[in-house]
């Protein structure tokens, strides 16, 4: 199972990015989550949002709102598009599946949100 995340980049306060994260996995696997992570400096990783096989999406609080999960199975990607960025939402982004055989990180793609 791979994952490969991107999309980060530095944007100004209020302005927006969609993160994307490919995956390869075999067909024998089964997803049952997607997730999307993030990591500030100094602080410990924290959920962003997740997305179930089914559709169900959940998201923190500060997330609510703002950024939206999503996925293209075709593409074989998941996405998190986010809105209305603050300088807290700077961060490093990681994406994670959670499979049948077990749960897998992409690396990370670095979010700048300049004041």
């Amino acid at each position: 199972v791979q994952l490969q995340a991107s999309g980060g980049g530095l944007v100004q306060a209020g302005g927006s990015l969609r993160l994307s994260c490919v995956f390869s996995i075999p067909p024998r696997i089964d997803i049952v989550y997607m997730a999307w992570y993030r990591q500030a400096q100094g602080n410990e990783r924290e959920l962003v949002a997740t997305l179930t096989r089914g559709g169900t999406t959940n998201y923190a609080d500060f997330a609510k709102g703002r950024f939206t999960i999503s996925r293209d199975d075709a593409k074989k990607t998941v996405y998190l598009q986010m809105l209305s960025l603050k300088p807290e939402d700077t961060a490093v982004y990681y994406c994670r599946i959670g499979a049948t055989t077990g749960h897998y990180w992409g690396q990370g793609t670095l979010v700048t949100v300049s004041s």
